[in-house]
């Protein structure tokens, strides 16, 4: 895939490693390569048709907010003339969205659309194995983490053509970050992941992935650079550090998700009011394709 190194490359630079015995090693006590179990392991699934084609006119550069509910229109043309925002993410869809969506409908899409705002749609499905949110208590279950992600897929799918977005539309899969203490927990988030990317695409649609950059981020990283497939086609990562970038950080490095196929949620919870209208939203930096 286009956001990923070769395999190889990472796979020698793991042998190099293990051979010297880690950083500061000696002979004495450099450890066999037996004894090293990666976190997280290659998940591969067929991937006949792959993503849909980028056009030039799916990208979008600049800033974006999310809301937990569809904001009226009104808010949505006062915002539109006076705000610095050309996109916002909608909750289309997932038995685990946090708050009912009474005006997102096709209309409200085609209304929206026509202001000239476009769409990071959300999907809120199960949760890893390992969260403690007690709001969202329905989990993946390992043993049928691929399964249960196109079955995911096909509930996006569905929740993307009743409000109007067609095939070549990204939706994103929105894992809320979770402890990073069991890795069979991550590797179910993995597994999961890959089967919502692959249903996506047979649908003709691009996958996208939200988590916090210190849990699922850093899994999906870990498993790109395994040489997992197919993996999403944009992430949406959060970092609530006041940096309006896309720049990533930490496991998010250079060469991952690298070709205009990120998003960063860099604060959260924000009062903001432009032309005499009031919302509460999570300011994000967008290099990416969008809806709309």
């Amino acid at each position: 895939m286009r956001h990923l190194r070769p395999a190889a490359l990472a796979a020698a630079s793991l042998v190099l490693l293990l051979a010297a015995g880690g950083p500061g090693a000696s002979a004495d006590d450099a450890a066999p390569a037996a004894a090293v179990v990666p976190r997280i392991r290659a998940a591969v699934l067929p991937d006949r048709l792959g993503p849909p084609p980028v056009r030039p006119r799916d990208l979008y550069a600049g800033a974006a907010f999310d809301a937990c509910t569809a904001p009226p229109l009104e808010t949505l043309r006062a915002w539109r003339d006076a705000s610095p925002y050309g996109a916002l993410g909608i909750y289309t869809s997932g038995g685990q969205r946090g708050c009912a969506q009474p005006r997102l409908t096709a209309d409200w899409v085609r209304q929206a659309r026509a202001m000239g705002w476009r769409f990071l749609p959300v999907h809120v499905g199960l949760q890893a194995p390992c969260s403690d949110l007690k709001r969202k208590p329905k989990r993946i279950d390992p043993a049928r983490a691929a399964q249960q992600g196109r079955q995911e897929a096909a509930e996006a799918v569905e929740g993307l053509r009743a409000v109007g977005l067609g095939p070549g539309s990204p939706v994103f899969l929105d894992i809320e970050a979770y402890p990073m203490r069991d890795p069979a927990c991550g590797q179910a988030v993995v597994d999961f992941t890959v089967g919502w990317t692959q249903a996506l695409h047979a649908a003709g649609y691009r996958s996208g992935f939200y988590s916090s950059l210190d849990s699922g981020v850093a899994d999906l990283a870990a498993a790109a650079r395994a040489g997992s497939s197919p993996l999403p086609d944009a992430l949406w990562y959060a970092r609530w550090d006041d940096r309006a970038d896309t720049a990533g950080g930490g496991p998010l490095t250079a060469e991952l998700w690298a070709e205009h196929q990120r998003v960063h949620q860099y604060r959260g919870n924000v009062e903001e009011t432009y032309g005499g209208a009031a919302l509460t939203v999570d300011r994000n930096q967008v290099d990416a394709p969008l809806a709309g």
